[in-house]
């Protein structure tokens, strides 16, 4: 028979396609693997990573290696902690002095004076409510915001924002763009991880997606009790016979990869598959605090009577063992239990007093202890929520949603220490100067980590996308 030449030879025949599938995806999906060591071999845990996780050079010297953000979910209210209001004080009970902005829930109430007194603390003389007396003796190394803004006074579209730069689902997470642009110091475990107290923000995980970014980036979720790590026991009885079967699925990878070349979604997966493999032996060794001395299990409040207090000093002390084998970006979310997170609508006092014993001594543990081991000065620490709470009651002895002007604070990582940047007005309502907004934040984090936040773009649907957006700038002030 005559050739047409016009046939051209399928690039995959049937039986190569379901070869590839029977010996390439298959084998992805099926158990981690090891690439370059046996899986019962020792590690350092500083061995840096390889592949998508290997550390990539930055824009500039970078002041932070790491960064802890001490997520405060729900929303502090900035004149009951970092913001005296003596204003508040003096109008306590009387009709409120000035307009009213729409709020979440109405109900509004009278002006609403701190139930808590302040005092000044450290050489810089920073005030600090009675919430907070063991953060408070940290002063001389934070810098003080507050002048912080949001665009969102909704607890899901603000944390969707406060994490991801939009207040859209399926962005990246803030920690997804680190661990992006800069990679991993650590061979053996994740870039991002979060230690989930036990509260889940609303938005849910979504706040610590990868988005449109690569899947390896996405964060992985430690608990705080039980299991850290969902099905991360090894597979066999005997490490040697699952050391076995992990250099073989990593050799039929590699050969699927030969032959279909290079592909995103596969590539991620088999890092992925990789890090879970080697976190089989890091994280049991991770979580074993045994070596820990008692002074230091004291220190971050792990023998509290207050069963939050020992779950939030347990996850400050990983926070610190993380930072201390190389991890990029560390989230910590607060433990349940309290009656709700940072957003008493009713109950202030009892709501708040809960939410401060549980993260006070936890928190004060892990600066003293990263101090005085010589990592804070690579460590950016932020504690911060979505938005803050109104200077007016809702009802008669709460606080309802307030993105107009909050307080968060930074320490370590290249910040000045000992200041207070921005004010809101006499009532703690409104940022009056030197407002920082969402996006300045992330540019500021960013900046410490040496990543000039215009230039670390991904392209996506044919934009070059990026955390701060089309916005953000440096807060030059707070730099030390």
């Amino acid at each position: 028979m005559s050739h047409c030449h016009r046939f051209i030879t399928p690039p995959v025949t049937r039986r190569e396609m379901l070869l590839r599938c029977a010996n390439g995806f298959g084998a992805v999906a099926l158990s981690a693997l090891l690439s370059e060591r046996g899986f019962s071999g020792d590690s350092d845990p500083k061995t840096p990573a390889t592949g998508p996780f290997a550390p990539k050079p930055t824009h500039f010297p970078a002041k932070a290696k790491s960064v802890i953000f001490l997520y405060m979910d729900g929303g502090p209210s900035q004149m009951d902690t970092f913001d005296p209001k003596p204003r508040l004080t003096k109008e306590h009970g009387k009709p409120f002095g000035a307009k009213m902005e729409p709020t979440q829930f109405n109900n509004n109430g009278n002006t609403f004076g701190s139930p808590w007194k302040f005092q000044n603390y450290g050489q810089s003389g920073t005030p600090v409510s009675d919430l907070f007396p063991n953060i408070a003796k940290h002063v001389d190394d934070m810098a003080v915001i507050r002048s912080m803004v949001s665009n969102f006074s909704e607890h899901t579209f603000a944390n969707y924002f406060l994490h991801t730069g939009h207040a859209i689902q399926g962005r990246p997470s803030m920690g997804a763009w680190v661990t992006y642009g800069l990679g991993s110091q650590c061979r053996d475990l994740p870039g991002f991880i979060v230690l989930n107290g036990g509260l889940t923000p609303p938005g849910g995980f979504d706040n610590f997606n990868s988005g449109f970014l690569p899947a390896t980036y996405q964060a992985s979720i430690f608990s705080a009790r039980g299991e850290p790590v969902s099905n991360i026991r090894p597979g066999e009885r005997l490490p040697q016979l699952q050391a076995n079967k992990m250099r073989l699925m990593h050799d039929l990878d590699q050969l699927s990869l030969k032959r279909l070349g290079d592909l995103d979604p596969l590539e991620s997966a088999i890092a992925n598959y990789e890090m879970a493999a080697r976190m089989q032996t890091a994280v049991p060794e991770l979580v074993d605090l045994s070596k820990e001395t008692p002074q230091t299990l004291e220190m971050y409040g792990l023998n509290d009577k207050f069963r939050n207090t020992q779950t939030y000093g347990r996850i400050c002390l990983l926070a610190r063992r993380l930072v201390e084998r190389g991890v990029r970006f560390i989230e910590l979310t607060c433990p349940s239990g309290n009656g709700d997170r940072w957003d008493q609508h009713t109950n202030l006092r009892d709501g708040h007093t809960k939410n401060a014993r549980s993260v006070d001594k936890p928190i004060a543990g892990l600066l003293t202890d990263l101090k005085q081991r010589g990592l804070l000065d690579s460590t950016l620490v932020v504690f911060a929520g979505e938005f803050g709470r109104t200077p007016f009651a809702q009802g008669s002895d709460g606080r309802d949603h307030n993105p107009f002007g909050f307080s968060i604070w930074m320490a370590g990582g290249g910040i000045k220490g000992g200041i207070i940047h921005g004010e809101t007005d006499d009532y703690g309502y409104k940022a009056i100067r030197d407002r920082v907004e969402i996006h300045d934040l992330h540019a500021t984090m960013l900046h410490l980590l040496g990543v000039d936040h215009k230039k670390q773009t991904f392209r996506f649907s044919g934009r070059d996308m990026r955390l701060t957006d089309v916005h953000g700038n440096v807060v030059k002030q707070i730099l030390a």
